[in-house]
Order: C-alpha cells, then structure tokens, then sequence
C-alpha cells in the first residue's frame, strides 16, 4: 500500500500542509496555555480585590454588624464565614502549595501585612461531584456558605466548558480584634469557554494559506509537467517544436538544455540517415551491372544462380532505403478508415493466395498517417500469411485506443526472441536467404511506425497456439 502519493505537486502540497496543521495546532497549545494563566492570574486578582475589601470593611465594623454584612455577602464566588477554627496544616501537595502561595502574594499586595492569613488550594469539584474537604479540623460544618460534602460552587462546568486547571482556595484572615473570616474563592466558569472566536480566525488562516500554496505548488510544478510532457511527445515526433524558454532562471536552464538535446538528437538522425540512404542507393549501380552482367552468361544453371542472388541483394538494398526513408520522412496526418485498409490488405493477401480473415469494427476513423500505417498492417499480414498459414486480423476499438491484434496458425517463436526479432536485420533464422527469413526489417519499420503514433507493437505467444502481433494506437481527442 502506497501511502505517498505519486505526483509531485500532491507530495508538495501534502508537506507544506502538514507543517501548516502543526504550526497551527502548535500555536493554539501556546494560545490555549498562555490564556489559561492569563485567566487564572485575572481572577485571582478579581477575588483577592474582592477580599481585601471585605477585610476592610468587616474590621471597620462591630461584631454585630460583621454578622449580618456576611450573611449578605455569603454567595458565590465567594463563601465567607466568621469564628471557624483555624485551617489545618498544609496537605503537603507540591501542586497545591504553590498556587496558595502564589495567591497568598496577591492577597498580601492588595490586603497588606497588618492582617495575618493562610491560604489553602484543593481541586475545584465539577458539576454534581462531593465538594472536597479542606482539613478545616473539628468544628467544620455543612449548609449553605460552609465547606462540606456536596458544596457545589462556581468552579463547577456546564455544557461546552472545558476544565483549565481550575483551583478552589480557601482563605482564612484574622482581623485587627482577633476575629477569623474565613473564604471559599473558586475560579469562574466563564474563565473556562473555548475560544470560538480564535479556532475560526485558525480555521480562516489555514484556508487561505492553503490556496495560496495550492496555486504556488501548481505554479512551480508546471514546468516540470511541461518538460515531462515534451519527453514524452519527443519519441513520437523528434522534429517536434522547441519548448519556450521563459520563466525562473532554472526552468528557462531546463527548456534550454532540453532544445540542445532534442537539436543534437535530430541532427544525428539526419545524418546517419543520409548516410545510409546514400550508401544503399549507391550499391544499385553496381547491382545493375553485375544483372547485366550475368545475363550474358552462357550457362543457364549458373544465370539463374546469379540472378537470384542480386534479385535478394536488391531487395534487402530496396528495403533497407524504405526504412532510412521512414526515419526521415513524415506524411502529414489525416482521418483514416481503419477498416477500409484493412479490407484493401485483405484483397491484396488474397491475389497471392493468402488466407485473412476479419473480426471487430473501428467505431471511428483514426488520425494518422495513411501510408505508414497500410505499410506498418500489411508487414504484420505478410508475416503471418507467409510464416503461420493464415492471418486473423481483430480490431478492438475504444474512446482512448485502437487495438489491432494479428494472429497466425503457425509454432510461435521462443520467449527470448519475443524482442530481438524487432532488431534491425535480425531474422531467426540463421540463413541469409528472402525465401525463408526476410530481410529482417518488416518487424522493425512496423514498430517504428507505431511508435511514431505514439502506440507501441508487441508479440506474444497465444495460449491456442500462434504467434499474435498486437498494435496498440491512442486515440487523441
């Protein structure tokens, strides 16, 4: 199982989107940290203002008046109390001492040192678990404004909260007469929302850098479509147009050095070319002679011997001049009737005595080169007439391809000569004669030809016995 995708824009944009989603999410971890102390240290100053003003004001007042100022601030956030015991020693909770102490500086910043006090931090229950105890000591009651079992308070979370650490302190001042207030702080629910409005301005960065990146990727990949494309198209036609050198410095590099090529490429095609369609036009003069020659021999056996002889070396010359011919020549393209020349081949194999026969339709016609093509078909017909008894020409037709398949009766050929037979003057048999190998080229130029037309020709053995040549040619829309 591939778990990359195969493109290289998809690989791209597969990177710079995950390195987004983890900056992102790295980023809301940081937000999230930082605003959970930022609103733990607000409402702590919120609750030690609201203390220290409390103690103001009760050590301002009789203890008459002090009990009833209490009932009437008694409700949360804030619990308060008058003549608890004093808070028992500390839990010896690492955690915990430091949040009292932390709280305990505020509370002295704003109360000042004239009022002793002790601060005390346990969890702050959720909605509908038993309040914890605080080690109050004996003396600890329930009921509204106490600490006891099922006391519910502000650090309770409802629906669409989520819990940040919250802490419950309990504060115990004693007053200027000796009095002990005690209080209950916890940390407000509203201190707990998520941050909706933060998780749609992440959401909104990420889309937009996301298209951003989409279209740059494209932007940089394109060229390398481009080049690959041209690869491509270069097997097919070596005359193609040059690419276009523009763009960034490293692609208008690429297209440069890909036009070198494909120039050098096809210069040493025209040359070799030239080279051999001079050397196999020049061998007919001396061809020529040599029949005129042996046509004034006076034995008739040693004549016809002759004449054999230069009548196949002809051919191979002739041959060899079509194919230097088809490397360097190319008919302009056009719509043609598959089925038509496949009939007119039919016909031609028959005057010979050859045996064709045709199976499948072309939905269409097909845009290529008339000439080629006839002569690409009519090397794989002769070969199955002349090697394998008879030829059964299929065509399957498709919206992207045309296949043409030709199957013979004869033996088949070894695997390992699937392949080398499509080599330039490559025959399996080992003799030089026409009348049983060839010349070694049919099989060669018919590839060519497929080639040129962006198909491709290959052989195989059929499981019922035969050889089958099958052309594949693409249909372009």
């Amino acid at each position: 199982m591939r778990l990359l995708p195969r493109s290289l824009f998809a690989r791209m944009v597969l990177v710079l989107l995950s390195g987004l989603l983890v900056a992102q999410l790295l980023s809301f971890a940081i937000h999230w940290r930082e605003r959970g102390e930022f609103i733990m240290r607000a409402t702590g100053m919120r609750s030690a203002q609201r203390i220290a003003d409390i103690v103001k004001l009760l050590d301002s007042m009789g203890r008459a008046e002090r009990a009833r100022i209490v009932s009437v601030l008694n409700s949360p956030p804030l619990r308060i109390s008058l003549a608890e015991p004093p808070l028992a020693p500390a839990s010896g909770d690492a955690g915990k001492e430091d949040q009292a102490a932390q709280f305990a500086a505020v509370l002295r910043r704003v109360v000042g040192d004239e009022f002793p006090m002790v601060v005390k931090a346990a969890d702050a229950p959720l909605r509908g678990a038993p309040g914890p105890r605080y080690g109050m000591g004996p003396g600890m009651m329930g009921g509204p404004g106490k600490w006891g079992p099922g006391a519910e308070g502000p650090g309770s979370f409802g629906p669409g909260m989520h819990r940040l650490a919250a802490a419950s302190f309990v504060v115990q001042v004693r007053l200027k007469d000796g009095t002990l207030v005690t209080f209950d702080s916890r940390q407000p629910s509203e201190a707990v929302n998520w941050p909706y409005r933060l998780l749609l301005s992440l959401a909104v960065l990420l889309v937009v850098v996301l298209a951003v990146t989409l279209v740059a990727v494209r932007w940089v990949t394109r060229p390398l479509k481009t080049l690959a494309e041209a690869a491509q198209n270069l097997g097919e036609d070596i005359n193609r147009p040059p690419l276009n050198e523009k763009g960034p410095l490293e692609v208008r590099r690429a297209a440069h050095a890909f036009n070198t090529m494909q120039e050098k490429l096809a210069r040493f095609i025209r040359d070799r070319t030239r080279i051999f369609t001079a050397m196999s036009h020049d061998l007919k003069t001396p061809i020529t002679r040599l029949r005129l020659r042996a046509e004034m021999l006076d034995d008739p056996e040693l004549r016809a011997k002759f004449v054999k002889d230069l009548e196949e070396t002809e051919s191979m010359v002739s041959a060899t001049l079509d194919f230097m011919r088809g490397l360097e020549y190319q008919e302009p393209a056009q719509p043609l009737d598959v089925m038509a020349l496949i009939e007119s081949l039919q016909e031609d194999a028959r005057e010979v005595g050859g045996e064709v026969r045709i199976e499948g339709d072309a939905r269409a016609p097909y845009h290529g080169h008339p000439q080629s093509l006839k002569r690409c078909l009519g090397n794989l017909i002769d070969n199955a007439v002349t090697y394998g008894k008879a030829a059964t020409v299929s065509v399957d037709d498709s919206a992207g391809q045309l296949r043409i398949r030709v199957r013979d009766k004869g033996p088949g050929i070894p695997e390992a000569e699937l392949e080398r037979v499509f080599e330039p003057f490559h025959r399996l048999e080992g003799s030089r004669n026409r009348g049983t190998g060839g010349t070694g080229l049919g099989l060669t130029i018919a590839r060519n030809i497929a080639r040129a037309h962006g198909g491709e020709l290959v052989l195989r053995n059929a499981p019922t016995g035969g050889l089958e040549a099958v052309l594949t040619l693409p249909r372009r829309g």
